[in-house]
C-alpha cells in the first residue's frame, strides 16, 4: 500500500530519529550533492517510485545488483518457491550447492567457493584466508579501491568514505592499518618497488579490476598482467574484488574480459539476485585452508540462506540464457554519447569511462587514471547535473565518486529518455 501523501515529506525526518543519519549506509545519503534522500515505496524494472508518488528512471540499480531490473518476475518466483520450503535452515541446502556449481561453471578461476552475506564479509574473509595460506601479514591495496568497511581495508578507500572525505575511518586501530600498504592505482613502478622491498612479507594484493568506487577507472595496458606476474613470482595471492564487475561486464566478470586468472575472487551484488548474498572463491588448494578442513576460521549463521541463493541462481541462469551483454553495451554507448555531446555543445571538458552497462563521468580535461585524478575533477558540476536530473525524472548515484548502472529493463524508451535528460542536464550547466 502506498504511504499517505501527507506524511511522505516527513518520513526522512522520522528516519533520522531512529536511524543514524536517517540511512543504513552512507551512500544512501545525499550529503555529497545536497538535500535529503527520497524514500522508495517500490521499484519495478528500471523505475523507482518514491513515497511522494514520483517515478524516476533509475541508473543506480540498487548499487549494482539489478542488472535484470528491479523485481524481476522470474527471480520473484524463484524466491517464492524457496520461501515455500522455509526461510532458512542452519544446515547445508540445495540452493547453495546449485549456486556454487553455477559460479564454478561460469568463472574458470573458481574451483571452490564459500557463501557469505555481504561484499565486506567476502573481502575480509579472502584477506584472512590469504594471510593464513601464506603465513604473511601485509596486504597491498590501491587508493580509491573500496573493499568494504572492515578494519585494515578502510584505508584510502573509495565509495562513501571518499565522498565524505574520511578515507581513514575513526575506530580503525593504527596497528590494523599498518599492515595495509596503499599504492596509487595504475602505477607499475610503485608496485615493483614495494615488492622489491617486502616480497617475503606480502600475503596478497587486492584490487577492483575496474575501480568503481571513485567513479569508474580502467587499468592501463599491461597493469593487471603485471600484478599477476608479481604475485606469482613472489608467492603472494592475487585477489580480484569483482563485487561490482562480477557477472556484469561479462558472464565471467572482468577477469574474462581481461584474460586474468586471480587466485581468489570476491563476489556480491548480482550473485544475490537483489537479496543479501556474497561469496569468495578460487583455487581449491587455498580454499581448503578454510575451517572446518583447515586452520583459517570463517563462519556465518545466515551464509548460504536459501532465499538469497535461489534469487542469485535464477539471476545467473537468466544471464546465461539471455546473454544480454551486447545490448547492455549498446545502451552504455548511448549514455556515453549523450553525455559527450552535451559537454561538447556546452564547451565543457568531460571524461566518460564506460564498459558494458557501467559508466561514470568526470568533469576533467584528461583521463582519470587514479584516485588523485578523480579528486582533482570538478565535482560542483556533478552536483548541478544530479539536481537537474532528479528534478526531471532520472536518478543518478548521489555522489561524483560512484558508478552508474544500466539494466536490461532500460531498453527502448527509457534509455532514450534517460540519456536525453542527462544530455540536457549537462547543457544546463
Amino acid at each position: 500500500m502506498m504511504l499517505m501523501q501527507d506524511t511522505a515529506n516527513n518520513l526522512f525526518e522520522e528516519s533520522k530519529k531512529h536511524i543514524p543519519g536517517g540511512v543504513n549506509s552512507p551512500v544512501h545519503a545525499f550529503k555529497a550533492v545536497g538535500g535529503e534522500p527520497f524514500i522508495t515505496e517500490r521499484a519495478d524494472g528500471a523505475i523507482i517510485r518514491t513515497t511522494e508518488g514520483k517515478e524516476l528512471i533509475d541508473f543506480v540499480g540498487a548499487w549494482g545488483p539489478a542488472i535484470l531490473g528491479h523485481n524481476h518476475p522470474a527471480i520473484r518466483a524463484a524466491i517464492q518457491e524457496a520461501l515455500d520450503r522455509g526461510t532458512g535452515y542452519g544446515t547445508p541446502n540445495l540452493y547453495a550447492l546449485r549456486l556454487a556449481k553455477k559460479i564454478v561453471e561460469l568463472v574458470p578461476s573458481i574451483e571452490k567457493i564459500r557463501m557469505v552475506s555481504s561484499g565486506t564479509e567476502a573481502t575480509m574473509s579472502a584477506i584472512r584466508l590469504a594471510r593464513g595460506y601464506t603465513g604473511r601479514d601485509k596486504i597491498i591495496k590501491f587508493s580509491g579501491c573500496y573493499h568494504g568497511h572492515s578494519d585494515g581495508l578502510l584505508v584510502k578507500a573509495g565509495s562513501g568514505a571518499l565522498t565524505f572525505g574520511n578515507p581513514d575511518s575513526a575506530g580503525v586501530p593504527k596497528s590494523y592499518a599498518s599492515e595495509t600498504i596503499v599504492l596509487p592505482f595504475n602505477n607499475i613502478e610503485a608496485l615493483e618497488k614495494i615488492f622489491s622491498q617486502l616480497s617475503d612479507q606480502i600475503a596478497a594484493v587486492i584490487l577492483e579490476p575496474y575501480p568503481a568506487n571513485c567513479g569508474l577507472i580502467f587499468p592501463i595496458s599491461g597493469y593487471l598482467k603485471k600484478i599477476r606476474e608479481l604475485c606469482t613470482t613472489n608467492r603472494s595471492i592475487m585477489i580480484l574484488d569483482e563485487v561490482m564487475t562480477g557477472f556484469r561486464v561479462a558472464l565471467g566478470g572482468a577477469q574474462e574480459r581481461e584474460n586474468i586468472r586471480p587466485d581468489l575472487t570476491t563476489f556480491a551484488k548480482i550473485m544475490g539476485g537483489g537479496l543479501p548474498a556474497a561469496a569468495f572463491g578460487g583455487k581449491a588448494e587455498i580454499m581448503d585452508c578454510l575451517s572446518p578442513e583447515g586452520p583459517v576460521y570463517q563462519a556465518g549463521t545466515l551464509s548460504g540462506n536459501p532465499l538469497a541463493m535461489a534469487a542469485g541462481l535464477k539471476a545467473l541462469e537468466l544471464l546465461q540464457e539471455e546473454m544480454p551483454y551486447e545490448q547492455l553495451n549498446k545502451m552504455g554507448l548511448i549514455m556515453k554519447e549523450a553525455i559527450l555531446m552535451g559537454a561538447k555543445e556546452k564547451g565543457i571538458s568531460i571524461q566518460v569511462p564506460q564498459v558494458g552497462s557501467m559508466f561514470s563521468f568526470f568533469f576533467s580535461e584528461k583521463p582519470v587514471l587514479n584516485m588523485e585524478d578523480a579528486l582533482a575533477t570538478q565535482s560542483e558540476y556533478f552536483k548541478r547535473v544530479f539536481k537537474y536530473t532528479l528534478d526531471h525524472g532520472v536518478f543518478l548515484p548521489p555522489s561524483p565518486f560512484e558508478t552508474c548502472f544500466i539494466s536490461t529493463s532500460h531498453e527502448g524508451e527509457l534509455i532514450k529518455n534517460g540519456s536525453e535528460i542527462v544530455y540536457k542536464a549537462i547543457k544546463s550547466l
